[in-house]
């Protein structure tokens, strides 16, 4: 194992990373992939890339399987800060993009509940 002063925190080889649940459910079950979830994906995705914020030592965005935060869907999550996101619309992605990920500010309107799960 690594000594933990080897790796310091901001070694990271990306500034943030956002995962989209992209999960979509064959049961009937709640999923974000009900909710547009891919769209939303796509326009993360096109936001940052036209702002010039994806690359090493920026911004990822990743799409991802079930996050297990069913019931507050359509999820996703900001790290390193562990930001768990629930949108609606392109301009709830549009705000998460410029303040989060460009600008750093948590946009306190959309955090997810901590209590929502499956």
């Amino acid at each position: 194992m690594a000594d933990k002063d080897t790796h310091p925190q901001n070694a990271s080889y990306y500034e943030r990373h956002i995962f989209f649940c992209l999960n979509q459910r064959a049961n009937g079950e709640a999923c974000c992939a009900d909710h547009r979830a891919q769209e939303a994906f796509d326009r993360c995705k096109s936001q940052a890339k036209s702002m010039g914020l994806l690359g090493k030592g920026k911004v990822r965005v990743n799409k991802a399987g079930c996050l297990d935060r069913c019931a507050g869907g359509p999820i996703a999550v900001v790290y390193p800060e562990a930001v768990w996101y629930t949108f609606v619309d392109e301009s709830d992605i549009d705000e998460i993009v410029t303040s989060h990920l460009r600008d750093g500010k948590v946009v306190d309107r959309l955090v997810t509940p901590p209590d929502v799960g499956r």
